[in-house]
């Protein structure tokens, strides 16, 4: 049957003539919709995931924030769209965040990621590297605001990844540093390719590790990072080597004093 205008009223308004709500006005009127969701298939949707973890999965469908080269928010997209190799590879960049907890007494909270982890499984890396996703309070245009959002992003993953209460890790102490921009492939199929904001933060906590998110954790000095490093039957993730390699033993010598370092408004590219 054929769509026609409909005409209705309510209580306090005179009788008006609707439209027909079809897709092709609808997108006309509103080209900032996303339709591809009306035309992704099922199969298309799921295959790549088959065989992984469910609450891995489940987490898959959490929403990212893509960005232009300059970490300026263009739109959306699901972590799985956004750490498929194929996709990485057209340019599809997202925001990331990595957090380097220190003790008082300065040693860094290291974490082992879990074998279910779809990306990077079993890999040595520093205490919690995550994403802001596209909701209220963890997205931002401007850099203060986007460093607010990672803030609060952080806080709401190291409860999640290391069962580390929001308490303990109040966002008034955090720092944030710098910005990376990195690409990397994990396994041919999934990668990163990432703006990663650096926050560092020292305080003590008490860690209750997900088991589905972290198989270990391990508290080091610099020494021992190093020492960890020459150990060929350990394996790291790539954003922490580079990091590491880069910048993270000159913050550490400065960990009493960061302000030097803090703040970086360049973007560091990798």
């Amino acid at each position: 049957m054929a769509s026609t205008a409909t005409t209705f009223a309510t209580a306090t308004e005179t009788a008006i003539e609707r439209q027909p709500i079809t897709a092709s006005r609808i997108l006309t009127l509103f080209p900032e919709i996303d339709s591809s969701l009306a035309t992704a298939t099922t199969d298309d949707d799921n295959s790549v995931l088959d065989g992984y973890d469910a609450e891995q999965v489940r987490l898959m469908e959490e929403v990212c924030i893509v960005l232009d080269e300059d970490d300026k928010p263009i739109g959306s997209a699901s972590k799985k769209v956004c750490h498929l190799m194929k996709n990485i590879n057209l340019g599809l960049l997202h925001r990331a965040f990595s957090v380097f907890l220190f003790t008082p007494d300065g040693k860094l909270l290291l974490q082992q990621r879990a074998s279910e982890k779809i990306t990077f499984p079993d890999m040595w890396t520093n205490t919690c590297c995550s994403h802001p996703l596209g909701i209220p309070g963890e997205t931002g245009v401007n850099l203060e605001a986007a460093t607010l959002g990672v803030k609060r992003a952080a806080i709401r993953k190291l409860e999640h990844e290391l069962g580390i209460p929001n308490d303990q890790v109040p966002i008034e102490k955090f720092k944030f540093l710098t910005r990376i921009h990195y690409l990397a492939e994990s396994d041919g199929m999934w990668g990163e390719h990432e703006i990663d904001y650096i926050l560092v933060i020292q305080t003590p906590v008490t860690v209750h590790p997900n088991p589905n998110e972290v198989q270990a954790t391990k508290l080091v000095s610099a020494t021992e990072l190093k020492e960890m490093f020459t150990d060929r039957t350990l394996k790291f993730t790539p954003w922490f080597k580079l990091i590491c390699n880069t910048m993270l033993f000159e913050w550490w010598e400065s960990l009493h004093n960061l302000d030097a370092f803090a703040n970086e408004r360049q973007i560091r590219r990798m």
